[in-house]
């Protein structure tokens, strides 16, 4: 994916039309000729999912140091700086989506590609540790070339970091949300990426470990159509949902919602328990139908039967479903995801059965 610099006109690298660079902001960084999704920057990010002015970043005083005293480090770092107006690959913050308090992380790709280096680690780490301590949901656009090689096993400790503290954020019982950007590959897959307790992807974006090049030089066969875009991922079970980001942040204060612990609202005065049928009396009820057990097969098997989304959606205004399982493919068979029922945050479960 390109980026939207500050020309007022710029080419759709998908397209090859060039369009007009204020619209395309207007779009969220979306070309409105062919859909094409450019890479946002952090400043522009925070500004799509935050409310304004609630974002505060924290931890921006930790220091650049060159661990393995790579020549030219300093200088490649204070370049990135420049060319991308923050001081590291990472920011982290606090903030607030339609007034719901949230910890947010963003990858900037402008910065050696998102590359995660001993500070992106630390900053990570700090944050989802201070959202532990608030009791806080954690939100982490991630968008990488991987682990930053300038740094070298430094670079690959950051992935057990981050993974340890987000161990201890689910321990405490609290939310981890990944949305996932193009790209998203290398030791940022490999640790605190793929472990949302729910992930999301924006559409068509490059999901992996290794390149789809490296890994077909590697194997010398030809790569299925769309391999580790995110909508071949949501069908393999590695993605629960792909939100366009027209959509992202009503998405995410959705979720939020829907995650706040809250007691169910009952009417008492609609609440009348029945008496349950004895086995006696449903014998009868069907003796007397004139139905035998062929008509109760054939009801069974019924196109016109409800199946579980018609229940979902008679019950629950606001389901969201999710598609991982973060092991082979997405079973039709089996609907699930998170909704309300009168005012309770439930997860909800059904199998899903056939109309034909």
């Amino acid at each position: 994916m390109g980026s939207v610099d500050t020309e007022t006109e710029i080419k759709c690298p998908k397209c090859k039309k060039m369009i007009n660079r204020d619209r395309a902001a207007k779009n969220k960084y979306v070309c409105y000729e062919c859909g094409y999704y450019f890479r946002v920057k952090t400043h522009n990010r925070i500004r799509m999912v935050a409310d304004r002015k609630s974002f505060q970043p924290w931890f921006e005083e930790i220091e650049e140091s060159n661990p393995l005293k790579y020549e030219g480090y300093e200088e490649k770092l204070s370049e990135a700086r420049e060319k991308s107006g923050v001081k590291e690959a990472v920011t982290v913050g606090e903030c607030e989506i339609y007034g719901e308090k949230a910890v947010i992380g963003i990858c900037e790709s402008k910065f050696m590609m998102g590359s995660m280096g001993h500070v992106v680690g630390e900053k990570v780490t700090r944050a989802i540790e201070k959202a532990t301590e608030l009791r806080l949901p954690v939100f982490l656009f991630c968008c990488s070339g991987g682990a930053r090689m300038q740094e070298g096993i430094v670079s690959l400790m950051q992935m057990a970091k981050t993974s340890a503290a987000l161990e201890k954020h689910h321990e405490a019982g609290q939310l981890f949300i990944s949305v996932l950007t193009d790209p998203t590959t290398g030791g940022v897959t490999a640790s605190f990426a793929m472990l949302g307790d729910i992930i999301l992807a924006e559409p068509n974006a490059l999901i992996g470990f290794a390149g789809p090049r490296v890994i077909q030089q590697t194997i010398g066969q030809k790569l299925p159509e769309g391999f580790q875009r995110a909508e071949f991922l949501l069908e393999h079970g590695f993605v629960d949902k792909i939100v366009d980001r027209e959509n992202q942040r009503d998405v995410l204060a959705d979720i939020l919602r829907m995650h706040k612990k809250q007691e169910m609202t009952v009417n008492p005065q609609n609440v009348q328990a029945e008496p349950a049928e004895s086995v006696e009396n449903y014998l009868e009820k069907q003796k007397k139908s004139g139905k035998n057990a062929w008509d109760t097969v054939q009801l069974s098997r019924s196109a016109a039967r409800p199946v579980a989304l018609d229940y979902i959606h008679a019950l629950f205004d606001d389901f969201m479903e999710f598609h991982g399982d973060r092991y082979f493919s997405d079973d039709g068979a089996i609907i699930g995801g998170i909704a309300t029922f009168r005012g309770m945050p439930v997860t909800v479960i059904g199998q899903q059965k056939g109309r034909t």
